[in-house]
């Protein structure tokens, strides 16, 4: 579902000349995408049915990869982001937006939530510097990062 809250508004902004890639596990969360960007409209996603941590979409094709509200779901974490390592452009950027490890009235458990420090260091570790850790709502935060040359 979080595909979907994401991907029909960025393939809106890049407009008919970008593309939106987007990954996801669940097969259904993925039709309603395709069916919601038809009605929409819309004729620029490539969508994929897998696990982040076993795909990379292209090679140094993309601008900006967005990791939105998943970071923590992930089996393998550290693999995802040096997937997305690979997909990013020289000069591209990581942006990831996920829950404060703080109790909130929805959302995944606490337990099982990355703090802003820990997903820092995933994403250092992976390879990015990065250029920014901001409040985003009352229940998440962002994440800009740079890929290292």
């Amino acid at each position: 579902m979080v595909l979907v809250f994401f991907a029909i508004p960025a393939a809106k902004i890049v407009g008919p000349k970008g593309v939106v890639c987007g990954v996801d596990v669940d097969k259904e969360a993925l039709e309603e995408l395709r069916e919601k960007s038809m009605l929409a409209g819309l004729r620029n996603l490539r969508l994929k049915l897998a696990a982040a941590e076993d795909v990379v979409l292209c090679q140094q094709c993309a601008d900006i990869v967005f990791v939105g509200i998943a970071l923590h779901d992930f089996s393998d974490p550290l693999k995802v982001l040096q997937n997305v390592k690979k997909a990013l452009k020289t000069g591209g950027r990581l942006v990831n937006i996920d829950w404060k490890k703080e109790q909130t009235p929805f959302g995944p458990p606490v337990e099982i939530r990355f703090s802003q420090r820990e997903a820092v260091s995933f994403i250092e570790r992976a390879g990015f510097k990065v250029v920014s850790v901001k409040d985003s709502g009352l229940y998440h935060y962002s994440i800009l990062a740079n890929l290292l040359p």
